[in-house]
């Protein structure tokens, strides 16, 4: 970690970092009420060529802290360009999903985010894909299924949009994953995917800019300060807790979501869409408890490995 963010010794640690992902959730659903809030009245870029500034502004501000100067180097450029392309997909992609399709029934994409994060971590982190992950997944689809009571002519483009989201979004919280794995610059991860966002919607702003009351201007610098502060304590708790501690923790933005939707935009989800998040949730948590069920299993036989053998079994096997 950076100098700015020390690592808490002994059992805080595990303490920390679960606190951590419980704040990342509340921050990053409060920035998903703010874009649901207005991308009615204003196209993809505009709203984040602006945030996607305030959020780099925000970064270099912080860099200059004392306990924090690192410069916003990074030591994988290449893992950065495919984090930063990821990003840049699926905040477009969330907008439009946000814009189409109710707050709560997002997040059955949301969820089913672990599950090809468990995929992805074969071909991209070198973790080998278990069987239990391809039948999570599987368990998953199913839940996203509920979304169509009706059948699947009930898909609409508000759909494919949350689809597109949550691959694109799980990429880029598996390059933040192989990028930790070298590179301890926290806000150099929160800098980067944030200038591309930036300099690819400036690209079309002109086309698209509408003027901002005074009032939506503050919805989007709180949303580009809430952004930051959520994305920078991912990249920190990704680092302090194991993956398999992560991902329940996560699923409460669900909660989030729910009483966001139900106070600020009033919708009440359907029995279906409680129906699905129990299914994906619920695959999410056996393929978290079956990893670390083999996690443990493996080390207790590297521990039986590298324990003593007894004199009187090694006196029967030199006999």
């Amino acid at each position: 970690m950076s100098r700015a963010e020390p690592i808490p010794a002994g059992g805080s640690l595990a303490l920390a970092g679960a606190g951590l992902v419980v704040l990342y959730t509340g921050f990053i659903s409060s920035a998903d009420a703010i874009t649901k809030l207005i991308a009615g009245g204003y196209a993809a870029p505009q709203m984040y060529a602006l945030s996607g500034l305030i959020v780099m502004g925000l970064s270099l501000l912080a860099d200059r802290h004392p306990s924090q100067r690192q410069g916003l180097r990074t030591a994988r450029p290449g893992a950065m360009a495919v984090r930063s392309g990821a990003t840049v997909v699926a905040a477009v992609a969330f907008f439009h999903a946000f814009r189409l399709l109710p707050f709560a029934e997002v997040f059955l994409f949301i969820g089913m985010m672990p599950l090809l994060a468990g995929l992805m971590s074969g071909p991209i982190l070198g973790e080998h894909v278990r069987p239990a992950a391809w039948v999570a997944l599987a368990v998953g689809f199913a839940g996203i299924l509920c979304l169509f009571p009706s059948g699947l002519g009930a898909i609409t483009a508000g759909h494919g949009w949350a689809c597109l989201a949550s691959v694109s979004g799980t990429l880029s919280m598996v390059m933040a994953r192989r990028i930790g794995r070298s590179e301890r610059n926290a806000l150099a991860q929160v800098f980067y995917p944030n200038a591309a966002l930036c300099a690819t919607m400036a690209m079309a702003l002109p086309f698209v800019w509408q003027p901002m009351p005074l009032q939506d201007l503050g919805w989007v610098a709180a949303y580009a300060g809430v952004l930051f502060l959520a994305r920078w304590v991912l990249v920190v708790a990704l680092r302090m807790l194991a993956a398999y501690a992560v991902t329940p923790l996560m699923n409460l933005q669900f909660v989030w979501m729910v009483v966001l939707g139900a106070l600020v935009f009033g919708e009440v989800p359907a029995p279906g869409i409680y129906l699905g998040v129990m299914i994906v949730v619920g695959s999410s948590l056996f393929l978290v408890f079956e990893a670390e069920a083999q996690r443990q299993a493996q080390r207790q036989a590297q521990l039986l490995a590298k324990a003593p053998v007894p004199a009187q079994a090694r006196r029967r096997s030199s006999g």
